[in-house]
């Protein structure tokens, strides 16, 4: 049985997950949904939470752009973290400053590089999945600049969403629709998946979970060695899904905003603050949740 709680001023039964993996945040980038996020999280009550990298979007954190919605998230996880549950924060390339932090921990929250997960019987090998990244190996400069276009895309593309929205249409990704298209890009998401698939079967692990692609995904990959089962839990930018594993069983979800009543705007008045503003702030979070 879930418990009651209240969401944005009506209550609603919390859904008990076992397990819940958000990856590709980028809190502190115009494209970040954290309100529909915010809104996801204080409607489960999981067990244990797996950040499989780029929560925070420390690239972009230079913007001093930080609305409320994104203190929010940081606060939520906070307040997991102060009841007992788990939180595995797993570094990815736009939060790779981190890495440096790997082995941290503080109660039951922990920062890693990687994480080899037991459920039940079977392994599951987790990682934020930028080391098949050729850019991030050898080009760093070039998937720093892809990351600011990548933004700047994300930020028309709301644009154009009001005025679509305002004509009665729903709402379309630009940037979906060019990774559907280039043919460029559907062949790094494949070769991604097989990299990663093929290392997981040579180490006999059943699942291998990645984000950084915002591409969700759960499909069983095989060749001459064995099969594993690959998951992407995609991203809050663009798609707004989690991977949840509940009574042995993987899903993705998928955020409805039907399912939720319409969030106070006050959740999106931007906070004009300098970086060292937004850091003391996030250090007070930490000492007071």
């Amino acid at each position: 049985m879930g418990t009651n709680s209240k969401i944005n001023g009506f209550h609603a039964l919390k859904r008990n997950v076992d397990l819940v993996v958000i990856s590709d945040v980028h809190l502190g980038t115009y494209g970040c949904k954290a309100s529909e996020l915010l809104q996801y999280m204080k409607s489960i009550q999981p067990k244990e939470v797996i950040l499989n990298g780029d929560i925070l979007d420390i690239w972009q954190f230079s913007k001093n752009y930080w609305p409320k919605s994104h203190m929010k998230v940081v606060k939520q996880i906070m307040s997991w973290v102060q009841k007992g549950v788990e939180v595995h924060y797993i570094t990815g390339n736009h939060d790779e400053m981190l890495r440096k932090f790997e082995g941290f921990n503080l109660g039951s929250f922990s920062i890693k590089n990687k994480l080899l997960l037991e459920l039940g019987e079977q392994k599951a090998w987790i990682f934020h999945g930028d080391v098949f990244d050729v850019t991030m190996q050898h080009s760093k400069w070039l998937a720093r600049l892809g990351g600011v276009g990548y933004d700047i895309l994300i930020h028309f593309n709301s644009f154009i969403n009001k005025i679509s929205m305002k004509m009665g249409k729903g709402r379309i990704s630009l940037s979906k629709k060019i990774k559907n298209k280039v043919k460029l890009a559907v062949k790094f998401i494949n070769n991604f998946e097989k990299v990663a698939t093929d290392i997981a079967i040579s180490n006999q692990y059943d699942y291998v979970i990645c984000g950084h692609i915002h591409q969700p995904e759960i499909k069983e990959y095989a060749n001459e060695n064995g099969k594993v089962m690959y998951l992407n839990s995609g991203d809050w930018v663009e798609n707004m899904t989690a991977l949840e594993y509940h009574n042995g069983k993987w899903e993705i979800y998928t955020y409805n905003e039907n399912e939720f009543e319409s969030i106070s705007l006050d959740d999106y008045d931007i906070v004009e603050k300098s970086s060292k503003e937004i850091f003391n702030d996030m250090l007070a979070t930490f000492n007071h949740p």
